[in-house]
Formats: structure tokens, sequence, C-alpha cells
């Protein structure tokens, strides 16, 4: 069996990768080193791993990595976990339109593609053997990230409204369509926005004390993914330390 990762060269993702127990395609959209990294780890692990680079909201690239995932054998899961923030924290009327428009592309549209070539491949519509689909959302869908990043906290909404949507209509042919939705975690997006203080600012004001580990929330991605979650489905899990 095969799992699609998104954005998996780092962060959550590398999480995801890391301690599946399917073979794996990494996707990414840079670092072709850091990918190649995961993919060793995997390799090492008894595992098969395939590191693909593709942009998400390039429709070509999105089908291309679905066709290179076939090389391992049959997808049955996907994680849609490639997302950027645009790295420009500020006010909504401080945002830059182009800005706005590539985090909606990637956040938004490439979850679309995702899904929607994922579900080609899964649905029994579609001669598919079925499987689920796992889209990593935010709690800033529910909190608005006022004064840092109010469009991703949009673009998480609709990942999120997709997520229930796309889970109804293909719920009787053996897919199912889940979402996580971590909180404040110790990942490499707070540095890369100019931010490398904002996990300790912010930490204090969760409930549980701390920021969230990716390990954390790669439990609960493979958790809605297995046969134990199997009457999941259309599903937002919060895992925010009681935010």
């Amino acid at each position: 069996m095969t799992l699609i990762v998104t954005g998996g060269s780092r962060g959550i993702g590398t999480a995801i990768c890391l301690r599946a127990t399917d073979d794996v395609v990494i996707n990414y959209a840079h670092d072709a080193g850091a990918a190649e990294k995961v993919a060793s780890e995997v390799r090492a692990s008894g595992r098969q791993a395939l590191a693909v680079r593709g942009d998400v909201a390039d429709e070509r690239d999105v089908v291309a990595l679905f066709d290179a995932a076939a090389e391992l054998g049959p997808v049955t899961g996907v994680v849609n976990n490639a997302a950027i923030t645009g790295n420009t924290p500020g006010r909504l009327d401080e945002q830059d339109v182009e800005t706005v428009r590539r985090v909606l592309d990637v956040n938004v549209a490439g979850v679309f593609l995702c899904c929607r070539e994922a579900v080609r491949r899964l649905s029994t519509r579609y001669g598919g053997g079925g499987g689920a689909i796992v889209n990593v959302s935010s709690t800033a869908a529910r909190t608005g990230s006022a004064g840092e990043w109010v469009h991703y906290a949009a673009s998480k909404a609709a990942v999120e409204t997709l997520t229930f949507g796309l889970a109804q209509e293909v719920a009787r042919e053996g897919v199912r369509v889940n979402a996580v939705a971590p909180g404040l975690v110790e990942t490499g997006l707070h540095e890369a926005a100019g931010m490398p203080d904002r996990v300790a600012r912010l930490a204090p004001a969760i409930p549980l004390g701390r920021a969230g580990f990716p390990v954390e929330i790669a439990e609960a991605v493979l958790w809605l993914l297995s046969p134990a979650a199997s009457y999941a489905t259309g599903s937002v899990l919060t895992v925010g330390g009681g935010r």
C-alpha cells in the first residue's frame, strides 16, 4: 500500500512519513536534499520511498505526482499537508494581493487538485479499492489568526469545508475524507516567517502550557488513515493543546 504525503520534506509532513507503515511518496516543492533524506530514513525502516518534486497548485505537477506514486503500488492514502503562510505576517490591510493569491493557490486549489486526483484513483466509482484522505487544516480556521495571517486562516477554513463536502460525496465509494487541525506546533514555519520567537511567545496561552510537536500531529493523521477510524469521515480532529 502506498501513501502520498504532500509537503513531506519538513515538519509535520516528515513526521507522518517516518511514522507511517506504508510505502511513502514524499512530495516537496524546493528542497530535494531534505526530501531525499526523509526517503532514505523511510527506506532504512524497510519500506519503499520515492521523493517527487511538484507544486501542488500546478495541475500537471499533481497528476505527475499521482502517476509517479503508482510505481510503488496502488495508492490507498493521501495526506494533503503542503501549505504556506506567505511569510508576511501582518494585518489584512497590509497584505499584498499576489501573496494572498499564492496562499490560496497552494492551500486551497492545491488541496482541491490532490483530492480530485485521489478520488479518481481510490473511489470504487473509478474502479479503485477505496482508501482515506486526510487534509491538514489549522486551528487558525477557527481563531482567525488576526494580526498575522487572516488570509492563511481563511484558506484553512476552506479546507475544512472542502473536507466535509467531499466526504459526503464519496462516502459510499470506499473513500473516507477527514482533516486534522493542529494548533501551535514546533516547526520551521515560524522562523521562515521571520518570527523565530513566536512559539515561545504564544505557548503560555495554550491550556497545556506548551506547543505541540510534529509527531503528535502525525499520530492523529495516521489514526484517521487507519482502519481504527473506519467510522470517521467528514470530521475535523483538533490537536491544539486545548485551544
